[in-house]
């Protein structure tokens, strides 16, 4: 497995998402503004793009959002889309980000809860699909402890 990081949206993170937020979920509204200043990952499966996410800055200079986290449904059960988020959380690191939050569909937020976030207010809607706003507050990795997740 292999992560790439892209400053500009890739052609595989547009099919990834159209094939699962699109066509399988029914999302209209999936592409939007926040794509061109966000940074978008890929994960590469025997060198296939097989998940995205993107992250970008949030309220402050140490928070974080991320979002449209997607993995095609013949990869799924693998937890591909646990270890894309967590290198989505490395990469925030790197640049100082302390807190990352999200909007998860409301179905995956036990995924999410073993990821570490907390869900925090109320329930809302996106294109009629229940969602919430989770949480995580990250801590500084040692050097140690990165190689060690990295095996």
């Amino acid at each position: 497995m292999k992560v790439v990081v892209y400053d500009t949206l890739p052609d595989e993170a547009v099919k990834i998402r159209e094939s699962v937020f699109v066509k399988e979920q029914g999302f209209q509204k999936e592409f939007d503004e926040i794509d061109e200043k966000a940074k978008h990952l890929i994960l590469l499966y025997d060198d296939i793009a097989v998940a995205t996410c993107r992250f970008f800055e949030g309220i402050s200079k140490k928070t974080y959002m991320i979002g449209r986290i997607a993995v095609l449904k013949s990869y799924r059960g693998k937890n591909l889309g646990s270890y894309l988020l967590e290198q989505a959380e490395m990469e925030i690191r790197k640049i100082g980000g302390e807190t990352v939050m999200l909007h998860a569909q409301q179905q995956a937020k036990p995924f999410y809860q073993k990821q570490g976030y907390l869900q925090y207010g109320d329930i809302d809607f996106d294109e009629d699909c229940p969602h919430i706003w989770m949480r995580k507050e990250l801590k500084q990795k040692t050097e140690q402890t990165i190689l060690e997740s990295e095996k």
